[in-house]
């Protein structure tokens, strides 16, 4: 299934129904009196978040979304109808905005989590209740009310404790291929993962986290270019950012240190906020070179790098078990911090 992350629909609460006018017309009640109904209330819409939606697929191929309007009100004083509801499942960590405005609606963490986001109008009266001693036969009524109606854009933003950060072929996918069950598709060729993964790692039977292999970044993602820009956003809700540095590039031209000058700059013009995070640096492919330590404290020197390194070798794991300790360690610290 292609993974769709936002959409832009919209929603029509449903209109309240009419209020009568009507009399009693019963034997030997020649003078019955107002007896119209109110209109019933119209349907509302509602957003849910299911942990068994994964996508927003859905919202890509039907963009308009109403509920059902509410009954007029009938003689009798009897009531219309309220208008049924219409519940909208979404994604655990989808963001609902209102578009217009830029106002966020709901965000959505948890399974289960539950939002009114477009109430239904109210029913109208009916001349019941406008009768009084002055004015015994009414025939004034109000019309239902209309329902709220917005437009929205919907945002999928994974939930994952720990983004992997790299440009293609760094090793994003290796390294969640080793330490999780997630495989996403690795290969000895130079190509970019098209859409996020994610892979629970578990430490023990009692303790696990979760990563996000985000789709690699190119100079310039920031401001749209290639296809990092479309995910960035998933790593808003991460508690750690792991920057994997090729240090054996198949091209001998390329330089790992303005790679990784590259993705930090990238990452500071899309978000401060972002940029902040904790990041460590994590040099992959450390079996394909001789001298790790002499290349390792280069790239660190040339960097100025002043956080926390790691080296590995996705392919075979090595380093990967006590690069999984740290990040538990580190996710547990942050959540005692909370």
């Amino acid at each position: 299934m292609k993974f769709i992350d936002e959409a832009i629909i919209r929603v029509f609460a449903g209109d309240g129904g009419n209020g009568i006018a009507s009399f009693r017309r019963e034997k030997y009640e020649p003078m019955g009196g107002p007896n119209g109904g109110d209109g019933g209330k119209g349907g509302s819409i509602y957003f849910e978040s299911d942990e068994n939606v994964n996508t927003l697929i859905d919202y890509r191929f039907v963009k308009n979304y109403r509920a059902k309007r509410g009954e007029n009100g009938r003689s009798a004083e009897c009531y219309g109808a309220k208008g049924s509801d219409l519940l909208l499942k979404v994604p655990v960590g989808t963001v609902i905005t209102e578009k217009q405005s830029g106002k966020i609606l709901a965000d959505f963490e948890r399974h289960g989590d539950n939002l009114l986001v477009a109430a239904g109008g109210k029913g109208g009266l009916g001349n019941v209740h406008f009768k009084s001693s002055t004015n015994r036969a009414p025939r004034q009524f109000t019309s239902g009310e209309p329902g709220e109606e917005y437009e929205l854009y919907l945002e999928l933003k994974v939930l994952a404790d720990v983004g992997l950060l790299g440009m293609p072929n760094a090793g994003k996918s290796s390294f969640i291929r080793s330490v999780s069950a997630a495989k996403p598709k690795v290969a000895d060729y130079p190509f970019t993962t098209l859409v996020p993964n994610l892979g629970v790692v578990r430490v023990d039977h009692q303790k696990s986290f979760v990563i996000a292999d985000i789709p690699g970044l190119i100079e310039g993602a920031a401001d749209g270019h290639g296809l990092g820009h479309q995910f960035l956003r998933h790593l808003d809700r991460t508690k750690l950012l792991l920057h994997i540095l090729d240090i054996a590039p198949f091209d001998e031209l390329v330089n790992p240190v303005d790679e990784a000058v590259a993705i930090i700059n990238e990452l500071k013009k899309y978000s401060e906020k972002l940029f902040i995070k904790p990041r460590w640096l994590v040099l992959n492919k450390m079996d394909l070179v001789n001298n790790v330590d002499e290349v390792t404290a280069g790239i660190v020197e040339r960097l100025d790098w002043e956080g926390e390194v790691f080296c590995i070798s996705a392919i075979n794991g090595h380093g990967c078990k006590e690069l999984t300790y740290a990040i538990m360690k580190h996710i547990e610290n942050e959540k005692r911090n909370e």
